[in-house]
């Protein structure tokens, strides 16, 4: 009888490359390895070779044992907020050069006298036309002036142009003239890179189609940069095989894909992390869950409903005016729905003109960091006021890669807030995390009420490595009941990415009416991209299986969004026809309380979504096991509630168990993080190693 192969662990690897850290975590054969070290902005490949290098020793293994790695990245993020993105042109079609200018013809704020819109990211001398018309239909009613093009090259190049994006009028239809003007200039121009919008946002509405594909050229040369870069060290270092990418949209795709279609990658972090808490959710059996991911430069709150965080087509940027909608710049991909707001532990604090204290948005990043970090920052952070406060110990902070400078924190703390609003040290710092967690509720309760929510009704489920210091006071003044600190909270959307399926949606636009549709155009056209979507999916995963999903957008003929309805067994058909409409009917009726019956129905956009299966990850808590019996080390923190310093027991997690439940106020300290546990909460650890918070009945919400 002959042996049986031995089948060799499966390494996976997970990296989260945020404004302020990166997050590693591996996982063998169910066993946890992790570490949080400070991003380098300068080359953010280097963090990310010191972070793996880091959990592979403690591994014991080395590159060449990696059989899956997962990266996620914040540089375009920031590449677009910051506006430090490539030197950029647009070509577009004769006579709507100003259309990323003129953005709807509307006013997000109406009665604002001072309204300032969001800046373009192109600028107006670098955007150019070229006569071209197709229709509606797709026929070429002015061919492509393909001398323009010619002499626009020498334009570009005198410009130093890094980067162009072509969007031309009703080129989702019919990308000829793109894919021509593309072709002409990729010859003439052999060093710059061209984004298509028939490539990148095959849809309608002009302004956000532009918009979008000018934010993928934007950022398309910084990404592709650092990609190449990090991928030529990985191969240096012995990594075997292909890295992948995390998505807006919460699936992994492909290094090429990343590169060709940056602009998916925008807000790949915070989805890892609404993975992690959908997966915590179904773990502990929640329904409602709300996700709380405060890291150092952001914080990110998602609603997630029946295990399911809810995906959206498009999502703005930049927002001028923080909680407004359409004060920023719209980008069309499949993202998670979540609101993100400049609150986390780098967040600066400064007092206004008015005298009044400000936090955020601006953040200290990891270079110079917060004043307490002893790195050059000078310019206090919620970080500062979190030490001075006495919740964070010093010499652990981040796992022990960065020791505090409490004192030098004070000071600065002192100078900056206390003295300008004379108030105490302790008080100065209190305010400084009490204005950072009504903010976070604010945007939280915007947010549910912009989807319809009762926030109350939810769970919070807090991660990344500042929201655990402040889940318990946000709940409280949100009205929440229960909170829970998942294990590895500190590295929460990098574990999460190691729970995310291959996957990719594809998109087009393709007006048919409902009752007179033409199905074998439409079939034609979701084949299309079903094979464009499978075929990217394979590239990641060529053994897994693949399912697909087919959805249309429809809407009552003559308005002006759509809603998606799933299609029954993908097919459209004229036996589902009818099944279709009723459904479309119903979802309308839950969203807006009536439907128009009398109005005939219009599908607008197709899309088809390929992924293969979730991986079926077995992450135990990485404690040592404990009694959750013994003496604890006590220190010393200002009270919120008491208002006044008082000493508190200090746990590690093992010391918890689901049996012995204890009352707060109280901290327990993880490698990557610390939870603080107040006076209206208790906590006990659960079977899989969160931990669970609980308000106590007689305690009510803070107000």
């Amino acid at each position: 009888m002959s042996e049986r192969p031995e089948v060799r662990p499966v390494n996976r690897v997970a990296v989260d490359v945020g404004g302020t850290f990166t997050d590693i975590v591996m996982l063998r054969e169910g066993k946890q390895f992790s570490a949080k070290i400070l991003t380098s902005a300068d080359a953010p490949e280097r963090a990310v070779i010191a972070g793996i290098s880091d959990v592979l020793e403690q591994a014991s293994l080395s590159f060449g044992d990696i059989d899956l790695l997962i990266l996620g990245t914040t540089l375009a993020t920031n590449a677009l907020i910051e506006r430090k993105g490539a030197r950029t042109a647009l070509i577009t079609t004769a006579g709507f050069r100003d259309l990323v200018e003129i953005g709807q013809e509307d006013r997000f704020a109406q009665y604002d006298v001072f309204l300032q819109k969001p800046r373009p990211l192109v600028e107006r001398r670098w955007r150019f036309t070229v006569e071209e018309r197709i229709d509606a239909q797709g026929k070429v009613r002015i061919p492509l002036n393909e001398a323009q093009i010619i002499a626009l090259a020498d334009e570009l190049r005198a410009h130093d142009i890094e980067s162009v994006a072509i969007g031309y009028l009703q080129s989702f239809i019919n990308p000829q003239h793109e894919r021509r003007t593309a072709e002409i200039l990729r010859d003439l121009l052999p060093d710059v890179t061209f984004s298509l919008s028939s490539d990148v946002c095959p849809e309608i509405r002009e302004y956000e189609r532009l918009s979008t594909v000018c934010a993928n050229a934007y950022v398309q040369p910084l990404v592709a940069g650092y990609l190449h870069r990090l991928q030529q060290q990985l191969s240096t270092c012995g990594l075997r095989v292909a890295p992948c990418l995390m998505t807006s949209g919460g699936g992994i795709t492909t290094l090429d894909n990343g590169i060709s279609e940056p602009v998916r990658l925008v807000e790949s972090g915070p989805a890892g992390g609404a993975i992690l808490a959908s997966n915590i959710a179904s773990q502990l059996g929640l329904i409602k869950v709300l996700s709380f991911d405060m890291g150092g430069t952001t914080a990110k709150i998602c609603f997630i409903d029946h295990f399911q965080p809810q995906i959206s087509r498009s999502f703005e940027f930049g927002r001028v005016h923080r909680h407004q909608k359409g004060s920023g710049l719209p980008i069309r991909i499949p993202v998670i729905d979540l609101v993100e707001i400049g609150a986390g532990g780098g967040s600066i604090a400064r007092i206004d003109n008015l005298r009044r204290l400000q936090v955020g948005p601006d953040s200290a990043g990891s270079a110079p960091g917060p004043v307490s970090y002893n790195l050059g920052g000078e310019l206090v952070t919620i970080t500062d006021a979190n030490a001075q406060l006495g919740l964070l110990d010093p010499a652990r902070f981040a796992g022990g890669n960065v020791e505090l400078n409490v004192s030098k924190a004070a000071q600065a703390l002192h100078l900056q807030v206390g003295e300008p609003l004379r108030l105490g040290l302790d008080e100065a710092a209190l305010a400084v995390t009490e204005i950072i967690a009504e903010n976070m509720a604010n945007a939280a309760r915007v947010h549910a009420s912009e989807s319809g929510k009762q926030v109350d009704n939810y769970t919070l489920i807090a991660f990344g490595g500042a929201a655990p210091l402040h889940a318990a006071r946000l709940a409280s003044k949100l009205g929440i009941a229960r909170v829970v600190i998942p294990h590895a909270a500190g590295v929460g959307s990098a574990l999460g990415f190691l729970w995310a399926p291959v996957s990719y949606q594809a998109v087009r636009s393709f007006y048919q009416r409902l009752d007179n549709p033409d199905f074998a155009a439409v079939n034609e056209v979701l084949d299309s991209l079903s094979e464009q979507a499978r075929q990217i999916v394979q590239q990641s995963d060529r053994t897994a299986e693949v399912s697909l999903q087919r959805s249309v957008y429809l809407r009552y003929a003559g308005q002006g969004h759509e809603v998606a309805i799933p299609l029954e067994n993908n097919r459209f058909d004229a036996q589902g026809l009818a099944a279709l409409h009723q459904r479309f009917t119903l979802t309308y009726r839950q969203l807006y309380g009536r439907s128009l019956d009398h109005v005939a129905v219009e599908a607008i956009s197709w899309t088809v979504t390929a992924a293969t299966p979730a991986p079926n990850i077995i992450s135990t808590a990485p404690v040592d096991a404990a009694d959750g019996q013994g003496e604890s080390p006590a220190r010393t923190i200002y009270s919120f509630h008491q208002q006044r310093r008082i000493q508190v027991p200090v746990h590690s997690r093992a010391e918890l168990n689901h049996t012995n439940r204890r009352q707060g106020p109280l901290l327990i300290v993880d490698p990557e993080t610390t939870t603080l546990v107040d006076e209206h909460f208790s906590v006990c650890r659960t079977h899989d190693g969160h931990l669970l918070l609980e308000r106590q009945h007689d305690s009510g919400a803070a107000q």
